[in-house]
């Protein structure tokens, strides 16, 4: 089915795009080797979608409210649509919410194909989000909640280290291994899910199975793609990440990767679609506001970055509005 190869091939440049950030801080401040980064990157990112559960699968999954067919050709144009954007902005080393991409693809197909009755728009179910708004509101808060935590992070680890000698660069160089681990496993246990989630919202519009659960092959193959995109071409992203925002040291890795890990294994937990690319990046952008430095951060490549995000919601329901309608007329 050609929207299920969409589905992986968006898990794969959501890799591309958004698992290099997991490793990015860990190869900039020379804790690791880029094939280092790799093997642990590929390692908990397959973990991450198989422990945590299918909660953000459920959200995704959740968007579109159209059936049979016309669920196909929506959810495969959204996915084109969101392809088509992570490569772009890929080509340029732009870093750019793979979870927005998608999100925005669908809404611009649903309403093209079925109005906005096809959507569900949802809010907030307590914590849990639901639907496009629900989406929306975890995407929005994660950044400045990434922020946040790394600009507290820092200023802690500052003060712990105010009198360490030397040796205290071994433990955090070992620390930062231990929280690029676990900002891989949650990273997986948040955007493998969305890829899971659309396959299994095919599934369920073409009779495959009766409910959103997530098939266990669908977790694993998602996972083992998203990996394979950050091995082959996420170098771009790390450079953005790890270099161009603001020059990390290991204590700033440490930091940033465990604020960024706290967040987005959160966001998991209560099935929060979030992007690993903002909550890093925001990371980064608080632990130069927590050493003071905030005219050490290229806000250049900031305001480029904070403009995709922008753009990506309306570009990608352009793209998908025009996708559904040449898939309906092919079909």
């Amino acid at each position: 089915m050609l929207a299920v190869l969409l589905a992986f091939a968006f898990a794969f440049t959501n890799g591309v795009h958004d698992a290099s950030n997991a490793i990015s801080s860990l190869v900039a401040t020379r804790a690791a080797t880029p094939l280092q980064g790799v093997v642990l990157a590929a390692v908990f990112n397959l973990l991450g979608p198989l422990v945590i559960g299918a909660a953000v699968a459920t959200t995704i999954g959740g968007i579109v409210t159209v059936g049979g067919s016309a669920a196909i050709e929506v959810i495969g144009s959204g996915l084109l649509a969101a392809v088509s954007w992570n490569v772009l902005t890929w080509r340029v080393g732009l870093p750019s919410s793979s979870g927005h991409a998608l999100i925005g693809g669908l809404v611009g197909a649903g309403v093209v194909e079925g109005g906005v009755d096809a959507i569900r728009w949802g809010g907030l179910d307590g914590l849990h989000p639901v639907g496009v708004f629900g989406a929306a509101i975890a995407l929005a808060v994660s950044p400045v909640l990434g922020a946040l935590a790394a600009l507290l992070v820092i200023r802690g680890l500052r003060a712990l280290g105010r009198r360490a000698t030397r040796r205290w660069r071994g433990p955090t160089l070992r620390g930062e291994w231990v929280t690029s681990a676990l900002l891989a496993f949650s990273h997986g246990a948040n955007d493998a899910q969305k890829s899971v989630g659309v396959i299994a919202a095919l599934l369920v519009a073409d009779g495959r199975i009766v409910s959103l659960s997530s098939p266990t092959w669908a977790e694993a193959g998602c996972a083992g793609v998203m990996t394979l995109g950050t091995a082959l071409g996420g170098w771009r992203i790390v450079k953005t990440i790890g270099r161009r925002i603001y020059p990390l040291e290991p204590t700033d890795g440490l930091a940033s990767q465990s604020a960024s890990a706290g967040v987005i294994l959160g966001a998991s937990l209560v099935g929060g679609p979030v992007s690993t690319t903002q909550v890093v990046a925001s990371s980064v952008i608080g632990v130069g506001g927590g050493r003071r430095r905030w005219h050490h951060v290229n806000w250049a490549i900031v305001r480029d970055m904070g403009g995709a995000w922008i753009v990506t919601m309306p570009a990608t329901a352009a793209i998908a509005a025009v996708a559904v309608t040449v898939w309906g007329w092919i079909a």
